[in-house]
């Protein structure tokens, strides 16, 4: 537990330093939103306020593009020596991959933190009391949890940063194939069923009931894709570590 408290730490720092990763991470959600409900929003009928309907997408899209990037940073520990001099310490060197994961959960707070105040001075208002809010909060966790550890898995395994990279592009893509920005009824048939049946949907749609006082009718859905990929992910992250790492 300390190995990873202090690995952590080191990770919150390099992340708080490294001016690119912030900038993607809290500015880029931000000026995607502007995008969609200023330019964009007019155009597409939700049946309500497009700005309520697009935030829960917008912060489910910067939580998944936030938690890839801890692919690249564990790529660079894992090609730049750092894992070969923890394993010269009397430090467990798998820790690095829980400091990551505690600095992409810090580093998404502050972006989906950023996310909903810049949505509530736009016009957001959302109806949830204090329970929802923490159910959301919750799940949200889980959701960065699991795809902060399948990028470490994902880190793990690559051989430079820039092929960790290529993780990031996949999480900003796939939330467009979700009902994250638009219903997934206006889809042509063959995306729907995609569209329909991913996670991303599930947790989206769970968020979105939350936050707007809706049934969250697929709340059992989204937290069965939620909890599976977290366990897949620290069994992934854990495996491909140690085989990577072995002497």
């Amino acid at each position: 537990m300390t190995d990873a408290l202090t690995l952590s730490g080191r990770s919150v720092r390099l992340a708080r330093r490294n001016v690119d990763t912030l900038v993607m991470s809290i500015v880029l959600p931000v000026l995607m939103m502007l995008l969609f409900v200023l330019v964009l929003g007019g155009a597409i009928d939700t049946g309500g306020a497009y700005l309520t309907y697009v935030v829960p997408g917008i912060v489910v899209l910067c939580t998944g593009y936030g938690a890839s990037a801890t692919a690249m940073s564990v790529t660079h520990d894992m090609t730049g020596g750092m894992v070969d001099r923890l394993r010269s310490m009397p430090v467990h060197a798998s820790a690095v991959l829980t400091g990551h994961v505690v600095a992409s959960v810090t580093r998404n707070a502050v972006s989906t933190t950023l996310v909903v105040a810049v949505a509530v001075a736009l016009g957001f208002r959302p109806s949830a009391g204090v329970v929802e809010w923490v159910l959301a909060a919750g799940l949200l966790l889980l959701y960065v949890l699991a795809l902060s550890w399948l990028a470490a898995a994902f880190g793990v395994v690559a051989r430079t940063v820039e092929s960790a990279g290529l993780l990031s592009f996949l999480m900003l893509f796939l939330p467009y194939l979700s009902s994250a920005f638009v219903p997934t009824a206006t889809m042509p048939a063959f995306l729907r069923g995609i569209g329909e049946h991913q996670p991303i949907t599930s947790v989206v749609e769970t968020v979105r009931a939350l936050l707007t006082g809706a049934p969250a009718d697929r709340g059992g859905v989204a937290l069965a894709w939620t909890l599976g990929l977290l366990v897949a992910g620290v069994v992934l992250a854990s495996v491909l570590f140690r085989r990577r790492t072995r002497a």
